[in-house]
């Protein structure tokens, strides 16, 4: 079985990888060089608790501050449409602590979460600032 990459290693990769993405000469282009989204996306899948502490260390740190959409729409956003009802009270909870994090859950869609934790995402998430909110 193998085994995920530690915390700090997740979140230097997906970072590299969201830089190289965001940078718009690169649209429409792969680089099979950064494992960045990879990795995050099995995790989520596979190993979900490591996926949150991925997650959380994401969210604090500084670098990460133009890419918290990308991390919104992708690796949170997964992780409640996969493993939503083990994960939703500690979501609640830490969006209730941190409004950074408050702010980067207003960036998720519903995509393939159930109704039940679609709202309750919807009553703790800050939308300031996304789709046109004023802030």
């Amino acid at each position: 079985m193998q085994s995920p990459l530690p915390v700090q290693q997740v979140v230097d990769q997906w970072l590299a990888w969201a830089a190289w993405q965001s940078d718009p000469a690169n649209q429409g282009r792969q680089n099979g060089e950064l494992i960045g989204f990879d990795e995050f996306d099995w995790i989520v899948r596979k190993h979900p608790e490591h996926a949150w502490q991925c997650i959380l260390a994401t969210v604090a740190d500084p670098r990460a501050e133009p890419f918290l959409g990308l991390l919104a729409a992708g690796p949170i956003e997964d992780l409640l449409g996969y493993h939503g009802h083990a994960f939703i009270e500690r979501v609640e909870r830490e969006a209730r602590q941190s409004p950074r994090f408050a702010w980067t859950l207003g960036g998720v869609w519903q995509c393939q979460m159930t109704e039940e934790i679609w709202q309750r995402v919807q009553l703790v998430w800050d939308r300031r600032g996304w789709d046109g909110i004023p802030t």
